[in-house]
Parts: C-alpha cells; sequence; structure tokens
C-alpha cells in the first residue's frame, strides 16, 4: 500500500482520505505518512485540521510521524505548521512536542541538521522550555528534548535535573538516560553524583536512583561504583536493595559495559560482604536474556521499588535489542504511583514533602519516549474514576508504524546492478490499566502489548539479456502480558506477579 501511495498524485491521495470508510482511515494516515512522498504529504496537510478532526487520528498520525524511520524536512514542517495553530486539544499539543522532538532527531542523525525545519524544531521546543510555568508542560518539553539526543541540549537538561523539583527532575534526568553513552561526559557525571549524593540539596528516592542508573551503566569510574555502594549504608532499606541489585545484575550480565569494572571493585573484601549484599528490603531488579544469537541479544528486565510501607513506588518492564555493541530499547514501560501510603494512615518519611495521589505511566519505543498518561492525579480525582470507571483499559500506543526503509543499488564485479529493497513494518497495541479499589485494599496493575511485525525483502538484476529477482517475506506475531496484584489489607503486604507470553508464530 505504501509503495501504491508513493506513486499517486496528490488529488487521488486526497479523494482516497476523503471517501475510505471511517474505520480505515488511520491506516490510511499512517500508511500516507509512511510513504512520505511529496504528493502524499501536501494531501495530509490539506486533509488533515487539527481543530476538527477527533484527537486518536491526529495522534495517530503524529506517533507515525514520531517512529518515521527515515524522516524529511517537509514531514517534520507539516507537523510544525500543524503545531502553530492554536486551537489544539492539550493531548494533541504534547504528542506534537514530542514528535517534533523525535523528528529533530532522527534529521540530525541523517546528516540534517542545518536544515530549516530542524532548527525551527529545536527553537519550537526551547521556546516552549522556556516560556511556560506549568510543570507538566515542562516535563513534556524536557522528554521531547531527550528525544532530539542532541549533545548541545544536555546542558539545559542538567539544570532542570539539578534545580527543578521532583516531576521535573525526574522527567530531565529520563530524557539524560536516553542519551548514548559517549554523550554522557564528565560534566554530566558531575551532575549525577551531585544528586545521588544530595551535595545541594534533597532529591526524592526515584531521583537519586535514576542518577546512579547514569553513572553505573555508563563507563563508571571504579570510586563511582565504590561510592555509590558505600552510601548503600546509609540509604533506606527498600532503595538500598534495589541498588544493590542492580550491581549484582551487572556483574551477572555478560553484555553490561561495567561488567570488568563492577568484577574488580568487588575483589575487595571491604565492599564485597555479607554487610554490604544483605538488605532485607522486597524490592527487586532483574533483568535476564531472551534471545541470544550470534549477531543479536534480546534482554527483559524487571524493576520493582517498593517503599518502606510495603507499597510498590515504581515498576518499570524493559525489552531491550542489543547488537554489534549498538543498543535499542524496544520497550519500557514504567508505572508509578504515590501518595497511597497516606492515604492509608502510613507515616510519610521526616524530611520528605508529602506526595499527592498520584498513579502515571509512561513508555519508550524504539528508542522513542512517547507522552506520559496520568491515570488519576488527587484524591478526588481517584474517586471519580473509581466511581466512574467504564473497565476499558487506556491505550498507550495502538496503530501500524514503518520502521525499516531501505533502498540501495548494488554494482557487481560483472558490471551489472542489483537493487535492493527491504521494507519493515510492525502493527502494535499496548495498553495498561491501573486499577484501585479502597474497600478491598488492592492495587491491580496490568499492561498487554501485542505486536505484529514483517519485513519484505526484494533483489533484483534487470539487463537487457538477464532478469531475476529473489524475493523474502517474514511475519512474527507476538503478545505479552504482564500483571501485578498488590493486596495491602494485611502485614505483610503480598504481591502477585504474572508475565504471560503467547506463542508467537513466525512465518
Amino acid at each position: 500500500f505504501i509503495q501504491m501511495l508513493r506513486s499517486a498524485k496528490k488529488r487521488d491521495v486526497l479523494q482516497l482520505l476523503r471517501r475510505v470508510p471511517e474505520e480505515m482511515l488511520p491506516f490510511v494516515v499512517e500508511a500516507a505518512v509512511a510513504a512520505r512522498s511529496v504528493a502524499t504529504l501536501a494531501a495530509l496537510s490539506d486533509f488533515l485540521d487539527f481543530s476538527r478532526e477527533p484527537k486518536s487520528l491526529l495522534e495517530k498520525f503524529l506517533y507515525a510521524a514520531a517512529f518515521s524511520p527515515r524522516p524529511s524536512g517537509e514531514l517534520l514542517r507539516l507537523v510544525l505548521d500543524k503545531l502553530d495553530r492554536k486551537q489544539l486539544a492539550p493531548e494533541v499539543h504534547e504528542t506534537a512536542i514530542i514528535a517534533v522532538g523525535s523528528l529533530v532527531g532522527k534529521l540530525c542523525q541523517q546528516k540534517l541538521c542545518g536544515l530549516q525545519e530542524v532548527e525551527r524544531g529545536l527553537e519550537t521546543i526551547l521556546a516552549g522550555l522556556r516560556s511556560t510555568k506549568k510543570e507538566s508542560e515542562v516535563v513534556i518539553y524536557l522528554l521531547a528534548l531527550g528525544n532530539t539526543m542532541l549533545p548541545e541540549t544536555i546542558t539545559t537538561l542538567l539544570d532542570y535535573a539539578e534545580e527543578g523539583p521532583t516531576a521535573i527532575a525526574t522527567a530531565a534526568i529520563s530524557a539524560l538516560r536516553q542519551f548514548p553513552t559517549r554523550h554522557i561526559s564528565g560534566k554530566v557525571k558531575r551532575a549525577m553524583r551531585r544528586i545521588f549524593h544530595e551535595k545541594r540539596k534533597s532529591y526524592e528516592k526515584t531521583c537519586r536512583l535514576s542518577a546512579a542508573e547514569i553513572l553505573l551503566d555508563n563507563e563508571p569510574l571504579p570510586m563511582d561504583v565504590i561510592n555509590i555502594l558505600l552510601a548503600t549504608n546509609e540509604l533506606e532499606v527498600e532503595t538500598a536493595t534495589f541498588l544493590l541489585l542492580k550491581v549484582q545484575n551487572s556483574l551477572r550480565a555478560d553484555h553490561h559495559p561495567a561488567r570488568k569494572i563492577m568484577k574488580d571493585v568487588m575483589r575487595d573484601p571491604r565492599i564485597n560482604n555479607y554487610n554490604f549484599f544483605s538488605k532485607a528490603g522486597i524490592s527487586s531488579s532483574f533483568s535476564g536474556p531472551l534471545t541470544v544469537t550470534q549477531d543479536l541479544l534480546s534482554t527483559f528486565g524487571l524493576d520493582l521499588l517498593f517503599l518502606e510501607g510495603g507499597f510498590l513506588r515504581k515498576s518499570i518492564s524493559d525489552f531491550s535489542l542489543l547488537s554489534h555493541s549498538q543498543q535499542l530499547r524496544a520497550a519500557q514501560v514504567t508505572i508509578e504511583a504515590q501518595g497511597l501510603e497516606s492515604m492509608l494512615g502510613e507515616n510519610v518519611l521526616e524530611g520528605e514533602e508529602e506526595p499527592e495521589l498520584t498513579a502515571r505511566m509512561s513508555a519508550i519505543f524504539f528508542d522513542v519516549q512517547l507522552r506520559p498518561i496520568v491515570f488519576f492525579q488527587g484524591y478526588t480525582d481517584l474517586m471519580a474514576k473509581v466511581l466512574l470507571s467504564s473497565r476499558e483499559p487506556t491505550s498507550v500506543v495502538k496503530g501500524n508504524l514503518l520502521l525499516m526503509d531501505h533502498h540501495q543499488v548494488i554494482p557487481l564485479q560483472s558490471g551489472l546492478q542489483v537493487a535492493v529493497k527491504l521494507q519493515g513494518g510492525l502493527g502494535l497495541d499496548i495498553s495498561a490499566d491501573t486499577d484501585v479499589s479502597i474497600w478491598e485494599q488492592e492495587l491491580k496493575t496490568s499492561i498487554n502489548a501485542r505486536g505484529s511485525f514483517a519485513i519484505d525483502f526484494q533483489a533484483e538484476l534487470d539487463a537487457p539479456f538477464l532478469q531475476a529477482t529473489l524475493r523474502s517475506q517474514t511475519e512474527l506475531e507476538t503478545s505479552i502480558h504482564f500483571d501485578t496484584t498488590l493486596r495491602f489489607s494485611s502485614s505483610p503486604v503480598l504481591m502477585c506477579l504474572q508475565l504471560t507470553e503467547e506463542e508467537a508464530p513466525y512465518r
């Protein structure tokens, strides 16, 4: 369908968009974005009215743009032009900012940083960051900066990470974690040390843990590893348990870049002893391989951080791909819950501000940070959701994305030429749900991910005296469900975790 659209004229694409049945319209919009021709982008520009179209269709268009494997300056200009319209729903505006960040980053990876559209896109994000005072909007602009992965934005992110309130500092550190190791400079590491060791002010525990993870995952100095381990003696039991398990995971993972440094540190009996590694918390951090081949390693990781009272503060499920020293976060879903302990009469730790009752989720797919979703914020909002809940899960991302798009002509020694085409598409449906039962004193979270991946490869030799074509098609379907149930009606708190992976047909 994409190949057909690439050869179509603007009027034909526009006619198709206007006449296609409503249930097929999202598919056609996604394909038109993936086609990325001048005609399809012009047709989309005329067809999409950001003040009238349903939010779901506009978000599909924006996410299709954000995931585009080789976007063009024209696609970024189209998104920026639509963003300039003032009457945008908040969700659409936030998704558009996130998409601009991803497009700027991908165009720069193609050595197109000098394009006028790229400069305009980056200035749009930075100007929005400077002008807004609303915390939720600052978070979106910071996550968009993380999607750009431009080294010149690191100084801005560090300022917000060190000086901002908890939500903003968390977003800034999360954005910094998007950057590859070569950009985690001494300046970044010094800032992360100040945050973890609280040199300037006190930070919320999740900020400190994220700062420690940046230090541990990016060519750490032996002294950083030692200082982080020594600090666990001063931390709360759950935070210390979580950190120590992170270090032990790094030691077990053959592919972890810091494994050798960790092993050297562990030779010191003053560090590697029972006193350090006998923390009795229930927080956990696990990572292990799913698939191992000569060229590819895919891993599944699960982090669970609990509060001292036994409540789940944060869960992160992560699926990553590692190939020839290049890492790709295929999917990472984070669910956070705050303020449950105060609602049920638990004491807040001394020195910590009492957090607002909140549950939220954020996700990263194929290294693109998506717009965070808030399940509820505040007790009134929670009660409204409990009483008026439709019991339908919240959709995180749903649609069809073109992830590979490669065309190359290879000259052979015989003087002939072979044209190679490779396309890879992903159909994705990921939803999440959080259900709090005040009466039964239960918290349930569930993440459902369904996906189908298709690769189409074609090599064609075309000469006056010979024609030959080699073609292969590969399809894979899979479904993963991750459910947690937390019952806090008794002590100790009971928790059930279930990860279900359905059989994956491969053709």
